[in-house]
C-alpha cells in the first residue's frame, strides 16, 4: 500500500507500505495461498494515520528495482524533501544495511527517503504512467503481506511470525470486522503477478548490462 490515494480506491492506487522483514528474493512460484486470511485483521486508513507505513520503514530493494528508480531518478528528485534529496544526491538512495542480502531504502529525518507531504514520490510517478507500481519497490506494494522464511504468505499482525513492529494498524483489535480477504484484495492480486511469467516478475531478473544501478552508500554514509 502507499500514501498516496485513499484505501477506498486502492485497486486503481493505493498507500505506501515500505516495511518488515525483508521477503525472499525469489518470485513467488504461484498464487499466494495465505495462511491466515482467515484469522487476521486489517485495515488501511490512509490519510488518517499520514502514512505511518513509511516511517523508518526501510524496505529492501531488488536489483531490477533499483535499477529502475536510478535510471528515472531525476524525476523523482524535485518531489522531495529537501532533506531527502540532500541525503540522495549526497549518498544515493539506498544505505549499506541489508535485508536478505539485499540493500535497503534510506531514511531521512524519520522518512523514507521517497516520502513527501503527498505521500510516495514513486507511486506518484507511477499513477503519471498509467502504471501505478512501476516504481515502487515491492515489499512496499504488498504490505500488509509477507512471506517466512519457508515460502509461506501470510499477513502479518502482532503475535504473528515474531512481528516486531509496532504499528497501530498490525494489531487485529484496531480493525475486528476488517477481513483481508477483502480489505488487501489489491496486494493479493499483485502478489499473484509477481509469479514467474506475471506481470511484476521482472522484479527479479537481473538489471540488464549498461544499466543504471543504485548508488552505493560511501564509506562513512547512512548504515
Amino acid at each position: 500500500m502507499s500514501p498516496s490515494t485513499p484505501s477506498s480506491s486502492r485497486s486503481a492506487a493505493k498507500p505506501t507500505h515500505a516495511r518488515g522483514r525483508a521477503l525472499p528474493t525469489v518470485a513467488p512460484a504461484s498464487a499466494p495461498a495465505v495462511t491466515n486470511l482467515d484469522d487476521a485483521r486489517f485495515r488501511c486508513v490512509f490519510p488518517t494515520c499520514g502514512g505511518i507505513c513509511c516511517r523508518n520503514g526501510r524496505p529492501a530493494v531488488e536489483a531490477a528495482e533499483a535499477a529502475r528508480i536510478a535510471e528515472h531518478l531525476p524525476r523523482f528528485l524535485p518531489r522531495l524533501r529537501a532533506s531527502a534529496r540532500a541525503r540522495i544526491e549526497r549518498e544515493g538512495f539506498v544505505t549499506n544495511r541489508r535485508k536478505a542480502g539485499l540493500p535497503m531504502l534510506a531514511v531521512t529525518d524519520g522518512w523514507c527517503v521517497f516520502h513527501t507531504d503527498a505521500g510516495c514520490a514513486l507511486h506518484a510517478a507511477g499513477i503519471e504512467d498509467g502504471d501505478t507500481w512501476r516504481y515502487k519497490p515491492w515489499r512496499c506494494v504488498a504490505f500488509p503481506l509477507d512471506r517466512a522464511g519457508d515460502g509461506r504468505w501470510y499477513v502479518r499482525q502482532h503475535g504473528v511470525e515474531d512481528e516486531a513492529w509496532d504499528l497501530f494498524c498490525l494489531d487485529p483489535a484496531e480493525a475486528p470486522d476488517a477481513q483481508p480477504a477483502a480489505t488487501i484484495a489489491a496486494e493479493l492480486d499483485f502478489a499473484r503477478e509477481l509469479a514467474p511469467g506475471g506481470r511484476e516478475a521482472w522484479r527479479f531478473a537481473p538489471p540488464a548490462r549498461g544499466r543504471a544501478r543504485a548508488p552505493e552508500t560511501p564509506p562513512g554514509g547512512e548504515r
